[in-house]
């Protein structure tokens, strides 16, 4: 999430004056077409498109377009769209909360919980006895006193670089070592490989928890680092629940366990393989799963939406 979630305002601007027209070919009086916003981040685009493939087999069309935040809020508040699964919070509450207050949108569902962001160690550094950030001052020797972060001016690398200006938990003499994302990755995955201590950023659903054995940090000294808790919400115009009640009703029943979005996003992300084809086949191994969140719906000819689902996942 964090490596895609700032964009230059310049590209915003410029996404901000695209909009409309991007909108204007697409605005549509019913749902025949549900028209996804999806941010470029792994978890979400498979997310959106396990979500749209259930909807296709139910009998509609869908689109997604890939924009920025800013942009998706705007479609959906002026009902050129219809929904959005990134809903991060608390990173986005002051984008979401003052239209949900003018009415324009709903948060119908957290479609995750729990989804942990903050400093992680491999389990065999915390079952060495590091639980916490207060416990990495004691070690600093041990993890050369770098914490490896991700792009300069995310929000997570700007926080522990507060924590090291302030000296908070012990950091103050310690260096965040800033690259891509890729590049912490790849040289985590190599230190771990030989056994070495690293302390580096990490956060759910992304494919690190799926491949690296890690535990998050707790908090210390109020330092804001480790162990912040984020909610997933999905966001829909207010005018869809009288517009397809149907359609509202599954959105409201469709959350997913994170486990199985960072296995999304293991197949998505790290192992390369295309969002539909990582949606279509855990769909097919999974209807039990997908009839708890199509329970009661009805699909657009007024068959079960379960049935027509299992029919296109034989």
């Amino acid at each position: 999430m964090f490596a895609n979630a700032a964009l230059s305002s310049r590209a915003l601007r410029g996404i901000a004056v695209l909009a409309p027209l991007l909108f204007a070919a697409q605005a549509q009086a019913d749902l025949d077409e549900v028209r996804f916003g999806v941010p470029p981040w792994p978890g979400v685009t498979v997310k959106s498109e396990v979500a749209a493939q259930l909807m296709q087999a139910m009998g509609y069309d869908t689109r997604q377009r890939e924009l920025a935040v800013s942009v998706i809020l705007e479609g959906l508040a002026n009902d050129d769209l219809d929904v959005y699964l990134g809903g991060w919070y608390p990173v986005q509450v002051d984008m979401v909360e003052p239209l949900v207050d003018a009415g324009k949108l709903e948060k119908l569902v957290s479609n995750i919980e729990g989804a942990n962001s903050g400093l992680v160690v491999p389990r065999y550094v915390h079952e060495a006895g590091v639980d916490s950030v207060a416990d990495l001052a004691a070690h600093r020797e041990r993890f050369g006193g770098n914490i490896l972060g991700i792009e300069a001016g995310s929000g997570v690398n700007n926080a522990i670089l507060a924590a090291i200006d302030q000296d908070l938990a012990g950091l103050g003499d310690w260096n965040l070592r800033e690259s891509s994302t890729a590049a912490m990755l790849a040289q985590a995955g190599q230190m771990m490989d030989n056994q070495e201590w690293v302390t580096f950023v990490g956060w759910e659903p992304h494919w690190m928890n799926v491949s690296f054995d890690l535990v998050y940090l707790e908090d210390a000294d109020d330092a804001g680092i480790a162990a912040i808790e984020s909610t997933v919400w999905t966001i829909v115009p207010t005018s869809l629940a009288t517009e397809d009640p149907q359609l509202h009703r599954f959105l409201s029943q469709f959350v997913v366990d994170i486990e199985v979005q960072n296995d999304w996003v293991h197949g998505y992300s790290y192992e390369d393989h295309p969002a539909d084809e990582v949606a279509r086949e855990w769909i097919g191994a999974n209807l039990d799963i997908v009839a708890e969140w199509l329970d009661g719906v009805e699909a657009r000819d007024g068959e079960p939406a379960i049935e027509t689902v299992s029919a296109a996942y034989p």
